[in-house]
Order: C-alpha cells, then sequence, then structure tokens
C-alpha cells in the first residue's frame, strides 16, 4: 500500500517486515520450536506491571530451591524452575546486554540468536559476556528456528518477545518454560523497556542488589535530560532524520511508533517525519530534501558511516544541499555492549550522547568518556581502554546488522 505525504510517495512498511528484511532486532521469529532439559538458581523478587518508579521487593524473594511464578510481559504467569542452569535468549536480541548488566556477566547462557552474536563480535558484550561467543546458534537462521539442533541445548528456560505466543505455546508444550519481554513498554520509551527488562530478571533469578540501582540510574538521566531540555522554545529543536537503513537500495526511517520518536522527544529534537505513524518505512532523496533534515543520525543497521556524507554524494544521492550535511552534522549511533539505537544496557548513556550530540552548550557540563568510564566500572566491574573509547563512538562498517 502507498501513501501520500508532502507531495512525495512513501512505501509503507510494517515493522515485522522491515526488521525481518534487514535483520533488525525486533522482528518476531515464526517458528514452533521444542527444547527440553533444566539445570542453578538464585533467589527471586515481585515485578510490578507499571514499571514506571517500581521497585523490586527483595524481601518477598521466592525459596531458590523452589519453583516459582512470574508475570511475563505478555500478562502470562510462567513457573520458572529452580536451579535455573541453562537458558536460550532468542528473543528481544538486546537482552543478553541487560542480563549481563543485571547479574554481571553470562552465566547461564547456552543459546542465542545468530544476529546476537554478529553484534556482540564488534561490542564489548564478548568481553563483558564471553558466554555469549561461546553461545550457540545453529538453532536459528534469520525467521527460521531448526527445533533439532535446540533440543539439543537442553535449557530449562528461554526467552521470547512478547506477542509470539506461537513460540510460546510450543515451547511449553515441549516443557520449556518461555518467557516473554516485551520492547514497548510505555510506548517505546527506552528507559523504562530496560527497567522492566531488569525488574522481570530480577523477579526471576533474584535481587543480585543492582536492579534498583540500574533503574534508578536510568530514570534519572532521562529527569536531568529532560528538565534542561524544558528550558527550549519548539525554534530552538533541531529537525532531525534518522537513518534506520541506508545502502544502495532503499533510505529507510522511522515514524512515531519507534524508539527514535522517544529518543529525539527526549533528547531535544523534532522528528522530521514525526507525522508519519509508521514503524520504519523508506522514503525517497525528494522527501530528505523537502524535509532538509538539520541534524543527521546513523544507526548501527546500516554500514553508512558518518564521513561518507563529507562529499555530499552517497550511493549516486545528493545530499550537498541538505543542512545537516552542509553544517556537519551527521551522526553515527555509537556501539558500546550492543547497538545503541534500540534498548539496552547502555541506553542511559546512549540518551545522555544525544542529548549532548543535539544540544552540545545545553549539556556542556558533562563529560561523556568519563561518564561512560564511571558506568561500566560501576555497573559491569569493567575499565574501559582508551581504545575501547575509541571504538565505541568509531563503530566499523562490519557492525552493521547483515553486512
Amino acid at each position: 500500500m502507498e501513501r501520500r505525504f508532502g507531495g512525495t510517495t512513501l512505501q509503507r512498511t510494517n515493522i515485522l517486515k522491515a526488521t525481518l528484511t534487514m535483520g533488525l532486532a525486533f522482528a518476531l521469529l515464526i517458528a514452533a520450536l521444542v527444547l527440553t532439559g533444566c539445570g542453578g538458581g538464585q533467589e527471586t523478587a515481585n515485578y510490578y506491571d507499571d514499571p514506571v518508579g517500581a521497585e523490586v521487593a527483595a524481601a518477598e524473594a521466592a525459596d531458590p530451591s523452589e519453583p516459582h511464578t512470574v508475570t511475563d510481559h505478555n500478562g502470562n504467569e510462567i513457573t520458572i524452575p529452580a536451579n535455573i542452569e541453562r537458558i536460550v535468549m532468542i528473543q528481544p536480541w538486546p537482552l543478553p546486554s541487560v542480563y549481563a548488566l543485571y547479574v554481571g556477566g553470562g552465566d547461564r547462557i547456552v543459546g542465542v540468536h545468530p544476529s546476537v552474536q554478529s553484534a556482540a563480535e564488534f561490542s564489548l558484550l564478548n568481553r563483558v559476556a564471553p558466554e555469549v561467543a561461546a553461545a550457540d546458534i545453529s538453532f536459528a537462521q534469520a525467521a527460521d528456528v531448526n527445533v533439532e539442533e535446540l533440543m539439543n541445548l537442553d535449557p530449562c528456560l528461554a526467552f521470547i518477545m512478547a506477542g509470539n505466543d506461537a513460540q510460546r505455546e510450543a515451547l511449553e508444550a515441549a516443557g520449556v518454560p518461555a518467557v516473554a519481554f516485551s520492547v514497548t513498554i510505555a510506548d517505546w520509551n527506552t528507559i523504562e523497556t530496560v527497567n522492566a527488562w531488569v525488574e522481570l530478571l530480577a523477579e526471576i533469578f533474584g535481587d543480585v542488589g543492582k536492579a534498583n540501582e540500574i533503574t534508578d540510574f536510568g530514570r534519572s538521566t532521562e529527569a536531568m535530560v529532560l528538565e534542561r531540555i524544558a528550558t527550549l522554545d519548539e525554534d530552538d529543536k533541531p529537525r532531525a532524520l534518522i537513518l534506520v537503513r541506508y545502502d544502495e537500495h532503499m533510505i529507510q526511517t522511522m515514524g512515531t511508533n519507534q524508539f527514535g520518536q522517544y529518543w529525539l522527544d527526549t533528547a531535544g529534537a523534532i522528528n522530521v517525519a514525526g507525522d508519519i505513524e509508521d514503524g520504519f518505512f523508506e522514503v525517497n532523496m525528494e522527501q530528505v530534501l523537502e524535509w532538509d533534515p538539520e541534524i543527521i543520525f546513523i544507526t548501527n543497521f546500516s554500514a553508512v558511516l558518518a564521513e561518507d556524507f563529507d562529499d555530499g554524494v552517497v550511493f549516486n544521492d545528493d545530499w550537498s544541499t541538505v543542512t545537516a550535511v552542509q553544517n556537519g552534522d551527521v551522526h553515527k549511533f555509537p556501539m558500546g555492549m550492543y547497538r545503541w539505537y534500540p534498548p539496552s544496557s547502555d541506553s542511559a548513556l546512549t540518551l545522555m550522547w544525544l542529548a549532548q550530540t543535539i544540544h552540545p552548550d545545553l549539556f556542556d557540563d558533562i563529560d561523556l568518556e568519563q561518564e561512560i568510564r564511571d558506568f561500566y566500572q560501576r555497573f559491569y566491574d569493567f575499565e574501559l581502554s582508551d581504545q575501547d573509547l575509541h571504538d565505541m563512538f568509531n563503530p566499523v562498517r562490519e557492525a552493521a546488522a547483515g553486512s
């Protein structure tokens, strides 16, 4: 179906089709899975349905020697077995980074989707949680799952995408609890999405003394940014374009129903595609020129780098008259524990980076590199080198999904 917008033709693409086409991190896997097995665990804590302002009640943690029940993001009550030792993380793909943030590594992970490893190869996840690099990926390719390969992993727990009821039912029929994690918490709010994941992990694995600290850090970061952005007039907010994917075949951005809308709203910019309710969709250069963004962000789902715009021409597209290109205001999302566009364990840092990039004068008192060093030391017990920081802010082309 085509739609008209601003005198140009846009090809509407729903989120599922777009993500499967581009290898993006939130496509629902369509397959019937059969898993078997179980194996150590820790205490569990209560999870609250409302992630905003919720805290983990460690005092009510379940007995780790007994099975216990959690409510996942589908609203289903899932019985978690005692002595959890083997986990398969199918989706969401950034979830292993948040798991590593919460538990302090990759213990128990025996299987991940190949897209997790493709990102981890060029991120810090493999160093903080080397179990991810060693995890089995043979059971999945694109949207397909090899049931026999997955059965060989003998997992006692699986993590899946909220809304994939067919997958949950197949897993549970095989005797494997499947806990669903949502990516649309609080209208695509990445900070609260990460917080909700942390709080659900705390209920599954018990309070390790970090849940409230992690969620408080994200919320206090968001509050700080919003407080400063509140001083701006609308005319002070630049018109921004997020290039979700850009190659010789397509220019793809996002409308209101995506993480990018939250990022731009919270960091003090205006989404040039903010009148469109689609998630991901394709756009042509005619529309880009009509929008004339003042700042451009490129996600790590594209191999294009900011410096590709230096001469004004990319893939034979003439960007030379676009204000952002003329002013050198084109930026690539960094890559820390995972790609920084979707929710990840680094989402609070992503918000700091976006806010400072969009409004450097408003956030000139923040030493971003030191904030990142402190965060990694505090939450991962990992000391970043100068090279680590350089690589984080300068992700290579090969780090792009599907590159």
